[in-house]
């Protein structure tokens, strides 16, 4: 109950694509690529020729098995505990949306660019845009906030994009234009004053640290 007065988005959203996944898997299967562009993946083809744009939007909440959406609900979870008490609910929602619609678009363009076009689905844009936020707030926090430094985010983001680029199936195309979209939204967005800022951190609950 603790973390869902203090994170009540970050809660939303995990609530909120667990939900999905369930009703999306029981419908036809989460790994049933025609079953998930029916429920909103999505395909350059698609959103380029047929106009279905909704599907940059709608892709954020979709997941390709069990062991996707586990690994990207645990991330959010361990990183929305952190910015989003700090930003403030508003701006973290816009952070988390527009920075996934940021890297679906980057995603898309960069498909374009090679012509190999390929179904996706997943929060991971998203999440890689508080990613870019975090390392944003942890910057102007003077290094350090709650128990992570810039180092630590450096390092998390690093092993996060590496693990991407070494695997099949990953979209790292979404997860860069994620990360760059959310550290620039951050950087519009959060404008904190000095002692408020100190404020923050001191009254900033404790929590586990993430291994990346």
């Amino acid at each position: 109950m603790e973390e869902i007065k203090k994170e009540p988005m970050t809660v939303l959203f995990i609530l909120l694509n667990i939900l999905i996944f369930l009703v999306v898997d029981f419908t036809g299967g989460s790994e049933n690529t025609v079953h998930m562009i029916e429920c909103g993946a999505a395909y350059p083809p698609l959103i380029l020729e047929n106009g279905e744009v909704y599907r940059l939007f709608t892709c954020m909440f979709l997941h390709f098995g069990i062991y996707h959406i586990a690994n990207n609900m645990l991330v959010l979870f361990v990183l929305g505990q952190r910015l989003e008490p700090v930003v403030g609910k508003l701006k973290f929602v816009l952070i988390y949306l527009l920075g996934g619609l940021g890297g679906n678009i980057f995603s898309i363009a960069m498909e374009m660019k090679k012509s190999e076009y390929e179904v996706s689905a997943g929060a991971s844009g998203a999440i890689f845009a508080v990613m870019g936020a975090m390392i944003y707030v942890v910057i102007r926090h003077r290094g350090k906030i709650q128990d992570l430094s810039v180092r630590q985010m450096m390092i998390m983001a690093g092993f996060s994009l590496y693990f991407g680029f070494t695997s099949t199936g990953v979209d790292n195309a979404a997860h860069v234009g994620g990360m760059v979209c959310g550290f620039i939204l951050a950087a519009l967005l959060y404008h904190p004053r000095k002692s408020s800022g100190r404020s923050m951190w001191k009254e900033a609950p404790e929590s586990g640290s993430f291994s990346a």
